[in-house]
């Protein structure tokens, strides 16, 4: 995507291609708050949250996962968005999130096999082929494959929580395309082994997401925003990689997108924290804003902006990842994710010249599954006290957070458990 100038600054505007301008180029990237109240509906919680967000000047605020059915959730504190459900909380919660001139988009998702057994539900995929975490497999529930016709209605279901994402006053939506969710699913060789017309082929893998996009953008406005978060790379030999990623992306220039979001990963090689299975890419993801060399080669295919998350903590290096090449090329937003949960106020502070790098602590233990874990835990525990209006607490016991996470995601399950119960008898 090339902008009008080569040398981009922080807060300058975007004009996105359905003529929709973001005030400047940070984003508070999606983060899985785990915040929703009884019925898994948004709250007093998540909107005193996205109202820090929102004051802390970052130009596009992007939801944590909104699943689109209440039988797949990544886990049991997630908001469901669905035909039939009471918009009230939802216009309540896009309201806040949208208080200071921002746009706030709604991240949509469907986890697939990504699904906890606990949960209680019947995980699917694009074949049956379950989580592999050494040690921790046994914590997900066995996956069934998709026919085509639950295919068909998953995209349907995508559309539709984007119709009413729009109706709830959101600006946009994203599609959850990575992270080993079901989309990612059906785009990596590792996950799909399906042999009809939504396996094999790169075609055939990248099928549902194109459908989804397309059924999108049939059913909203011109200037509600479409987007996609795509994997760079699975960080799995023999997995969705950087040439799978840049031809997807070139499909998706003429398809009504807005914004592409590059980042990498899936729970058994969790990238996005800096870890990857694949040991060859370990110094690339120790380095502060690991993506961007991916998203730079990805952006040499793009006619869309490109949006990459990952790693970006100081002011310095979110200016340099925005710098072009001679052709004026390269990334327009940068998504920080870890960051606003804290310091909320990163992009006022650097806008008002301030220097600010975020010091986030990183659990670094022998077991990356575990560590992983940890650095979700206490990622958390900083929302949770945010949404309590609390300041961010950089310095929690590791052991501690993880201990409050297991405890909180139980009582989650059964109050879970209790509304799906009720919702089918």
């Amino acid at each position: 995507m090339s902008d009008s100038i080569n040398s981009l600054g922080l807060f300058s505007p975007l004009t996105l291609p359905n003529g929709v301008v973001l005030k400047n180029r940070l984003c508070k990237a999606a983060m899985e708050e785990n915040l929703c109240e009884w019925a898994q509906y948004p709250g007093e919680k998540l909107q005193k949250l996205y109202t820090q967000w929102a004051d802390g000047g970052a130009g596009l605020i992007l939801t944590g996962n909104v699943m689109i059915s209440a039988d797949a959730l990544t886990g049991p504190g997630g908001v469901v968005l669905e035909q039939g459900r009471d918009l009230a909380p939802f216009k309540e919660w896009a309201a806040a999130a949208k208080s200071a001139d921002n746009q706030v988009w709604m991240q949509i998702s469907h986890p697939g096999r990504q699904v906890y057994a606990a949960m209680g539900e019947q995980a699917v995929s694009a074949s049956d082929k379950g989580v592999d975490i050494p040690g921790f497999s046994k914590l997900f529930a066995k996956p069934r494959t998709l026919d085509e016709k639950e295919i068909t209605a998953l995209v349907s279901r995508f559309a539709d929580t984007a119709e009413l994402a729009q109706e709830a006053g959101f600006d946009g939506c994203q599609i959850h395309a990575a992270h080993g969710y079901l989309i990612s699913q059906f785009l990596s060789p590792l996950t799909n082994t399906r042999d009809d017309q939504y396996g094999g082929s790169r075609e055939n893998r990248a099928r549902f997401l194109f459908e989804a996009v397309a059924a999108i953008r049939a059913q909203v406005a011109k200037e509600f925003c479409v987007s996609v978060k795509l994997n760079s790379a699975d960080f799995q030999k023999g997995g969705f990689d950087l040439e799978d990623a840049a031809w997807v992306v070139s499909q998706l220039n003429d398809m009504g997108i807005d914004l592409i979001e590059l980042s990498g990963g899936s729970y058994e090689s969790p990238a996005m924290q800096g870890n990857a299975k694949d040991e060859s890419l370990s110094s690339t993801l120790k380095r502060e804003a690991y993506f961007i060399d991916f998203a730079r080669d990805i952006a040499q295919v793009a006619s869309v902006p490109i949006m990459v998350t990952g790693g970006i903590r100081t002011k310095q290096v979110a200016q340099a990842a925005l710098e072009k090449d001679e052709q004026g090329i390269g990334v327009s937003v940068l998504g920080l994710a870890r960051a606003f949960a804290y310091e909320p106020a990163l992009a006022s502070s650097w806008q008002s010249g301030a220097s600010t790098q975020v010091i986030i602590p990183n659990v670094e233990w022998k077991n990356k599954t575990i560590s992983a874990l940890a650095n979700m835990a206490v990622t958390k525990l900083q929302l949770g006290r945010m949404a309590k209006g609390l300041k961010p607490k950089p310095t929690v016991n590791p052991v501690i957070a993880i201990v409050r996470d297991r405890l909180l995601t139980r009582y989650r399950t059964k109050r879970y458990q209790r509304w799906r119960k009720e919702a089918n008898s």
